[in-house]
């Protein structure tokens, strides 16, 4: 258990800094779509949903989805890295889990024949 204090502060800095940039990179990402979005007049619309470059800013509102799944597989990483088996298959089954209600989501929202 000598590796326990060593651990800890490597993954909490490692998660501070996946959690800071990702915040930033997903926060720059949507303004910069919109600011493009509000630019472009060429389309002469007021529906800025159908703005292509308002794509760039989606991006971004996924980067923040996808934040806490990138968190839960570097844990893992760290963890598996690190040898650490019992915490890397608790991260390992809350992926699957992420994995089954994304996989179930999608099958649900696909039309249904007839």
């Amino acid at each position: 258990m000598s590796r326990a204090p060593s651990r800890l502060p490597r993954l909490e800095g490692l998660l501070a800094g996946l959690l800071n940039y990702g915040s930033w990179l997903a926060s720059v990402a949507i303004g910069f779509g919109f600011a493009l979005a509000l630019i472009d007049s060429r389309f002469g619309t007021h529906n800025l949903a159908i703005v292509p470059n308002m794509r760039i800013a989606t991006t971004g509102i996924v980067l923040f989805i996808l934040l806490p799944t990138c968190r839960v597989l570097l844990m893992f990483l760290v963890f598996a890295h690190e040898r650490d088996y019992r915490l890397a298959i608790t991260a390992a089954a809350v992926l699957l889990i992420i994995l089954l209600g994304f996989v179930l989501g999608v099958r649900t929202m696909s039309p249904t024949p007839g």
